[in-house]
C-alpha cells in the first residue's frame, strides 16, 4: 500500500512549533480594514495556538495518515 501524502492546503495554513504545538493565522485580516481599529488589526499579524478541538484533525492531515 501506498504512503499517505500531507494535506497541501493543510501544510499552508499550520505549522508545528519546537515544543509540537501547532499554530495558525489570525482571520479577518485581509480586506475591510478601515472600519478595524489599529490595535485590533496589529492583533492578526501574530499567529495563536489551535483550539484542542481541531488538534486531532489538523495533525493527522499534516502526518498523511
Amino acid at each position: 500500500m501506498p504512503k499517505m501524502k500531507s494535506h497541501s492546503g493543510t501544510k499552508k495554513r499550520f505549522r508545528r512549533t519546537g515544543t509540537g504545538k501547532l499554530m495558525r493565522g489570525k482571520a479577518f485580516k485581509s480586506h475591510i480594514l478601515t472600519k478595524k481599529s489599529t490595535k485590533r488589526k496589529r492583533g492578526f499579524r501574530q499567529e495563536t495556538v489551535i483550539s484542542n478541538a481541531d488538534k486531532r484533525v489538523v495533525s493527522t492531515r499534516l502526518a498523511g495518515r
